[in-house]
């Protein structure tokens, strides 16, 4: 096993950086814009990032940790549409950072050891799964998704780059 909550960590705490640097100012051309219909924008996967933060990370943590009953209720990964209604991409990081602020000072006053994340819940997709893999994936989810805001933000000028298409795969995929 490769866990490390310290190593998670270190890049938990600074996916907000990592989006401010990316989007804060940004032009609606660039953060609203879509890979293609039916994916998300930039815009959309910051709403996202910050219902995980409401809804699963933290609160299904504490569902392996300390609930009898260890079935986690189930996520919709797009319900983040009133988290968009009337808000800025400014706002919305700022939320975010917030958040996750908050939710890495809960984790951190959980005080896990070793035997805490073998510890495990059921997910309603995958049945048993630990914390440390619930905790591993939240960081790679992090990851996957500023990949997925650099496609979304790199597809407004895919037809403009001509030739160079076949050398740049972030908007060939």
């Amino acid at each position: 096993m490769n866990f490390d909550l310290n190593k998670s960590l270190e890049i938990l705490k600074r996916t907000p950086d990592v989006l401010d640097a990316q989007l804060k100012d940004l032009p609606a051309f660039w953060s609203e814009g879509k890979e293609a219909v039916g994916r998300w924008s930039a815009m959309d996967v910051v709403a996202h990032l910050i219902h995980g933060e409401i809804e699963d990370w933290i609160p299904r943590a504490k569902i392996i940790l300390f609930e009898k009953n260890k079935q986690f209720p189930p996520f919709n990964p797009s319900g983040f549409g009133k988290i968009l209604q009337n808000k800025t991409m400014d706002k919305l990081l700022n939320d975010f950072r917030k958040l996750r602020e908050s939710n890495i000072r809960e984790l951190k006053k959980l005080n896990l050891s070793e035997n805490d994340f073998q510890k495990t819940g059921i997910h309603p997709e995958f049945g048993e799964v630990t914390l440390h893999q619930h905790l591993s994936t939240w960081t790679v989810h992090d990851l996957n998704h500023l990949y997925q805001i650099s496609r979304a933000v790199g597809k407004q000028y895919s037809e403009d780059i001509g030739p160079w298409k076949k050398y740049l795969r972030l908007v060939r995929d």
